[in-house]
């Protein structure tokens, strides 16, 4: 005879606040506190194009709540520790296994503080009287513009990842690249702009100071990539396939795209039908293409007999 005893009875008259069906778990609080301090950094890179260049289409009022979310993330680490150690203690549980890396956590949250510690320095200049000349801000706007917000969508993806615990290593990527790219052409305007005299160079130190703050928050934000995608691998994130890519296609659809026949030993149907062999034909899904005689070779394709 088996018995089986309930606790949760008990529990619950001894500790009224606590149930023991719906438990609270640490490392999911830290789960999400990570991914979740992720994207206030992410709104506040992105909000920081606005108030720094601020323009008709972004104002300062619509941007400044967005820029200051980064301030939590300061005091966010007694937190985390906590919440790591106790996660440690936990069984398995929902989307996560027995041994599921709650170490790495920690890491991760350690660059978005240190980034949000940069950030701290670049809000600076946005509130600082001592400006760069508009004449040299407008040369440097556009990458600048650029990498904040590139560097927002990176975050922004690396975030996403971690909330569903899926693998987006293509968005991200091609988000911080982007990112690097702007980096290059914002060297080039500051090369092109620099002054010829003394005071001209005094004037636009803060300009320059400021570019190159952001330059080392787009460094962070591919550090903190590198770091999930460290950790997507400990914990066994699913991959995913590129987001441009129809539903509908499948991976399959990636590779061919061919026809399935049977083999015809005669003119006869029946005998056709009954035939074990079949011919299996693929298409090389290249676009055309005309030879040095103009003549359109089109798709080219092989034939298979099983």
């Amino acid at each position: 005879m088996t018995m089986t005893i309930d606790y949760s009875h008990w529990w619950n008259n001894m500790h009224p606040c606590v149930d023991l069906r719906f438990p609270v778990w640490a490392g999911e609080d830290l789960h999400k506190m990570v991914a979740n301090n992720i994207i206030k950094l992410a709104n506040s890179i992105e909000g920081f194009d606005g108030e720094y260049f601020p323009s008709s289409e972004k104002t300062s009022k619509e941007t400044n709540s967005s820029v200051r979310e980064y301030k939590s993330i300061l005091t966010s680490k007694s937190t985390e520790d906590t919440l790591a150690n106790l996660a440690r203690w936990e069984p398995g549980h929902g989307r996560f296994r027995l041994r599921h890396p709650w170490t790495k956590y920690l890491k991760i949250a350690g660059l978005v503080r240190q980034c949000a510690i940069h950030f701290e320095v670049l809000n600076g200049y946005v509130l600082s009287d001592a400006k760069a000349p508009q004449d040299f801000i407008s040369k440097i706007q556009e990458p600048c513009s650029i990498m904040s917000r590139e560097a927002g969508e990176a975050l922004k993806s690396i975030a996403k990842s971690i909330k569903t615990m899926s693998r987006y290593h293509v968005c991200v990527n091609t988000h911080i690249k982007n990112s690097k790219n702007a980096i290059e052409n914002l060297r080039l305007a500051l090369k092109l702009s620099f002054p010829e005299t003394e005071k001209d160079l005094l004037e636009i130190i803060p300009g320059v100071t400021m570019a190159s703050t952001l330059i080392d928050i787009v460094s962070y934000v591919e550090k903190i990539s590198e770091a999930v995608d460290e950790f997507s691998v400990l914990a066994h994130f699913k991959e995913n396939l590129d987001p441009k890519l129809s539903p509908e296609l499948g991976q399959h659809h990636l590779l061919h795209k061919g026809t399935v026949k049977p083999v015809l030993e005669g003119d006869n149907e029946e005998e056709c039908n009954n035939s074990p062999h079949v011919v299996i034909a693929v298409h090389d899904e290249q676009p055309p293409t005309v030879n040095e005689n103009n003549v359109n070779l089109g798709a080219e394709k092989t034939t298979v007999v099983l």
